[in-house]
């Protein structure tokens, strides 16, 4: 499946429209946003997370999808079910960014 780039204006109706959904919450100039994108875009295709959709949010452009999740620090993941805050965390280890997905199942 694709990441989707998403925006304050679709943000509320991409993770409601979608039962399982996972966030990438990242800005322009972070390294370790940078770094972790291609670690995210695997992750999509993985068949284990099929039917979640992946979404990525410039944090420092859209602050109402920022404030769905508390973003506090970047790289942010949150995972949402049904439209509701599962978890946020903010982290570049991807074995955490596994444990969030595996948590929607």
């Amino acid at each position: 499946m694709a990441v989707n780039a998403v925006t304050d204006n679709d943000f509320s109706q991409n993770i409601t429209s979608n039962s399982k959904t996972i966030v990438k919450y990242y800005a322009d100039w972070c390294g370790s946003c940078k770094l972790f994108a291609p670690k995210f875009k695997r992750l999509s295709n993985d068949e284990r997370f099929e039917g979640v959709n992946f979404i990525e949010v410039n944090a420092e452009q859209n602050p109402e999808a920022r404030k769905q999740a508390g973003v506090d620090n970047l790289p942010f993941f949150a995972t949402f079910k049904d439209g509701v805050l599962v978890k946020g965390e903010s982290t570049s280890k991807e074995e955490n960014v596994v444990a969030m997905l595996e948590g929607l199942n």
